[in-house]
């Protein structure tokens, strides 16, 4: 089974999944009900036990009120052997009422184990209850993930998969117009003109070590040779690197116009969602208004914000926001800064600074530094990424606008020709529509379809 098949499988199986252990659990409730009927029917006798106490009174009541009723001699002979009678019953009784005192201790020290095993029951009910609670939100939050990826795919998934289901219905055997189509197919989806070269040298070569001549065969190859692209055996991380010993400081830069103000708005609402509590420091002090709006967003969305006046200097600002975190207790602090790429001097040295006050402020600091980049510029935005790898230490990419491009092969080019692995995807406006970046889930909306 190829890699896609598997990712596949893994998001369509999950309903079949949950109805199977829905199944075992009410196989283990039903088991709880029939312990709660044991446990009923021992009440019952103990009921029983008490109604024969109850009838040994009657008689000893009923003795002494014979005894009061004997008035004269004649008489006493007529009731002795009554009386001896009924002495007799009550011994019986007391005999009878000793043996069910006996029964109710017994049965009482029955009680007492049936209870635990009902507590015992019990617990495993509620456990098994939020187990199911657990895994059902679980699922259903992995479902809503796959959905938004679906939907933000789907200009990519229409142009790149639709040209090439008809590139495979136009050849039914693998030639070299085939291949030449598919080369040309691949490099308008942006994946990228040296990964697109590469790529088809490793198509060419398992077509033939494995002997395959129909298209539709290679379909699944295509998919699990993108995916390895992406993968090229390194250690994914798509999470932030949050530092353990104080504020985590996360720099956030790129080219005005990509998102990145907004960006940074939807990641601080998600951790503080988290129970993060975060502080947006306004660094870009050259680009006017963007103060301001970086203040504005952070009113909406009800987290902290530090910055000063346009033209101020961006590392002073940086400076007080970080004395300002690590004096309040702040767990994240994202900064903006300057897009001013057309002088990459000056802002390599703004840069700099900035880096250098992080580091003297806060240990190990920036422990992020992410470029957001706009998916639907292409291959400028690959340009962009090489730009900056350049002036600062990259350690992720943002990509934002996936959802109004055809062109999402860029996720794969981006990671290919820079080696930056992608923590984020935009797809959408809204604030959930900003996804960790997951290559299963991207891989699967991309290809669904195919």
């Amino acid at each position: 089974m190829g890699l896609f098949s598997k990712i596949k499988k893994m998001f369509s199986s999950n309903e079949e999944e949950i109805e199977e252990e829905e199944l075992n659990e009410e196989e283990e409730l039903e088991e709880i009900e029939e312990d709660s009927e044991e446990t009923q029917e021992v009440e019952d006798e103990f009921e029983e036990s008490d109604e024969d106490s109850e009838d040994a009174q009657e008689i000893e009541e009923d003795s002494e009120e014979i005894k009061e009723e004997i008035i004269n001699d004649d008489e006493l002979e007529e009731f002795e052997d009554e009386i001896k009678e009924e002495d007799s019953e009550v011994l019986e009784v007391e005999e009878e009422l000793d043996n069910s005192e006996t029964e109710l201790e017994d049965s009482k020290k029955e009680e007492h184990s049936l209870s635990k095993k009902e507590l015992k029951k019990k617990k495993k009910e509620e456990k098994i209850l939020k187990k199911q609670q657990k895994k059902e939100e679980k699922r259903k939050k992995q479902l809503e993930e796959v959905q938004i990826y679906e939907k933000g795919l789907t200009k990519s998934r229409e142009g790149f998969v639709s040209k090439l289901a008809s590139l495979t219905n136009k050849y039914k055997k693998i030639t070299d117009d085939y291949f030449d189509e598919l080369e040309e197919t691949l490099i308008m989806a942006d994946i990228g003109v040296n990964t697109v070269m590469n790529f088809m040298d490793r198509l060419r070569d398992r077509v033939k070590h494995e002997k395959i001549e129909n298209t539709e065969d290679l379909k699944e190859i295509i998919i699990d040779e993108l995916f390895i692209i992406y993968v090229n055996d390194d250690v994914l991380v798509n999470k932030i690197n949050f530092n353990d010993n104080g504020p985590t400081v996360v720099l956030f830069v790129g080219v005005n116009g990509v998102g990145k103000t907004t960006t940074i708005a939807k990641i601080a609402s998600k951790m503080k969602k988290e129970g993060k509590k975060v502080l947006l420091v306004g660094g870009d002090t050259f680009r006017a208004g963007a103060v301001l709006q970086l203040e504005d967003w952070g009113k909406k969305i009800n987290v902290d914000f530090y910055g000063k006046e346009q033209g101020a200097d961006p590392a002073s600002v940086v400076f007080d926001g970080l004395v300002k975190a690590k004096e309040e207790d702040y767990d994240l602090v994202l900064i903006d800064t300057a897009g001013r790429l057309q002088n990459k001097v000056n802002l390599m040295k703004e840069l700099e600074k900035i880096n250098r006050v992080i580091g003297q402020q806060i240990e190990g600091g920036p422990h992020e530094t992410l470029l957001v980049v706009d998916a639907t510029t292409g291959q400028n935005g690959i340009s962009q990424a090489k730009s900056f790898k350049e002036i600062t230490n990259i350690t992720g990419i943002v990509l934002t606008k996936l959802d109004g491009t055809a062109k999402g092969g860029i996720v794969l080019a981006i990671k290919d020709e820079v080696n930056i692995p992608v923590k984020y995807i935009g797809l959408g406006e809204r604030e959930d529509d900003l996804q960790v970046f997951d290559i299963e889930k991207y891989i699967y909306g991309l290809f669904k379809d195919l």
